[in-house]
């Protein structure tokens, strides 16, 4: 890619191809750049829903608003997509918008080096291409490095092991026993699935999941005529679940007292499902509802009831070579094991090195915090945008929107950079202290920080991750760039 300083418009390369990456590629598009580069690590696009394969892989997001704004479907065959229905969306996103020519597959970026001398950033590579460009935008989620449970003794196993975000089709569960370690998003979504083919099933759980009905159901074929006919009702329809969504977060951030309806409402499904006690007393969490991750599902409780599925919660101790041991002794034999133990989502961007002003790493300036302007920008990084940054996840509405808010602000960064050839603009140390204390200061009102163990939390247990409000809060934070929040910096050759 060709260095623009010279010309009025900015080079951009675009760090993976998921949900945000498209997003960032279609509006730079749109607003007539077309001087960009997506790098993706895989041989196709679509990040966690590329990734995840697992059966019964769907959204826990109403199809309608995990989809761009810009660029609705009318014919969703279900309230809640399925995988390969998300996936295909993005595809035709990627053909509509032209955003082939754009892609290179198989380019995992090991490094990004920013050089102040000409303020341009060089991406490489793991094979040893490197691409120069004015601006980085990453988009690699925080659902992308899969998290394998750390137990002793793992390489021992002698039968199939395998991660759910890496599943492998190719092994028949028809009639195995196995045994699947941690129950959280995933686990809930696949286990139901295998349940029905296995001789047995173990189950091993650290901590129950608050579970409530999912309210998912295919739409008739009316449904879809009438979005597709009447675009206002898709608009409406849209903005009704918006709002929905959207007024849950007063109970994750201010008044938690509110969550305890959803309890009561988890507690109720649970007995009504769980014919067995023992099952029953393991399944209902002992801490506040919404400090982990609040799960949806109509057949989860039905799976783990049958009678040859073992609910474990005893620790596990190791695994040997034909199953897993627990603490109390026991073996439970195996022939495949699954791991159901979510991403690494705390560790933003690894595993690349990305280098800043005075050759400091991104690794160093965030050696005490993870922490981003907007969740957007880091001090010391120039012209580098991050979507999906630290403090930008939810937990009570659709990402898909936080990124649009993420991509229409890095636009207005762009547009800033376009008037003034040559120069990288750099947050001020002073903004993102201010902002980062102050988001730190609402998470201390949260659900989030009522006291038990979740993805949420680094290995210091800050919450590096939620963002602890509205999302018209942020959306409104993000509108545009203020100028006076940033260092220009000149190129020093």
């Amino acid at each position: 890619m060709a260095d623009s300083a010279s010309g009025k418009t900015p080079s951009v390369v675009i760090i993976g191809t998921g949900f945000g990456g498209l997003c960032m590629a279609i509006q730079l598009k749109m607003a007539g750049i077309n001087a960009f580069t997506m790098l993706e690590k895989a041989s196709g696009i679509g990040g966690t829903w590329r990734d995840n394969t697992y059966p019964g892989a769907a959204c826990d997001v109403q199809s309608h608003f995990y989809s761009f704004s810009f660029e609705p479907k009318h014919d969703w065959s279900r309230k809640f997509g399925l995988q390969p229905e998300i996936l295909g969306y993005m595809q035709h996103c990627v053909d509509k918008y032209g955003l082939a020519e754009h892609i290179r597959f198989n380019k995992e970026v090991a490094t990004a080096v920013f050089d102040e001398s000409t303020n341009t950033w060089t991406v490489t590579t793991t094979d040893g291409d490197s691409h120069t460009a004015d601006i980085v935008v990453t988009a690699t989620g925080q659902l992308n490095q899969p998290a394998w449970p750390e137990i002793p003794g793992l390489e021992s196993f002698t039968g199939k092991m395998f991660h759910s975000a890496r599943w492998d089709h190719s092994y028949d569960l028809n009639g195995k026993k196995v045994a699947v370690v941690g129950t959280g998003a995933s686990a809930i979504q696949f286990v139901p699935e295998i349940v029905p083919k296995v001789q047995s099933l173990s189950l091993f759980q650290r901590s129950a999941a608050w579970v409530l009905p999912k309210p998912d159901r295919p739409f008739y074929r009316w449904e879809q005529t009438l979005f597709r006919k009447i675009p206002a009702w898709d608009r409406f329809y849209r903005y009704l679940i918006y709002w929905k969504n959207e007024s849950r977060a007063l109970a994750f951030t201010r008044f938690n007292s509110l969550l305890e309806i959803f309890a009561w409402q988890a507690k109720r499904f649970a007995r009504s499902e769980v014919r067995d006690p023992h099952k029953l007393r393991h399944l209902i969490p002992d801490y506040k509802i919404g400090c982990k991750r609040i799960l949806i599902s109509n057949d989860w409780y039905p799976a783990v009831d049958q009678p040859h599925v073992n609910l474990v919660t005893t620790g596990i101790e190791q695994v040997v070579e034909d199953g897993i041991v627990t603490s109390d002794g026991a073996l439970h034999k195996a022939d495949a094991i699954i791991a159901g133990t979510g991403f690494a989502a705390s560790e933003f961007l690894s595993p690349m090195e990305i280098t800043g002003r005075s050759g400091v790493s991104l690794n160093q300036a965030w050696a005490n915090s993870t922490e981003a302007y907007k969740g957007i920008t880091v001090s010391g990084f120039p012209n580098l945008f991050m979507l999906y940054g630290p403090n930008t996840n939810l937990a009570h509405n659709s990402i898909v929107y936080m990124l649009e808010s993420q991509v229409r602000y890095v636009l207005s960064c762009i547009d800033t950079l376009q008037a003034q050839p040559g120069v990288a603009m750099d947050v001020k140390p002073d903004r993102l202290r201010d902002f980062s204390a102050t988001i730190q200061q609402k998470l201390q009102h949260s659900v989030w920080e009522s006291g038990c163990q979740s993805w949420y939390l680094d290995k210091n247990g800050k919450n590096t991750v939620n963002w602890p409000g509205f999302t018209f809060t942020y959306r409104k934070a993000t509108q545009q760039v203020d100028p006076d929040d940033y260092e220009f910096l000149q190129p020093s050759q």
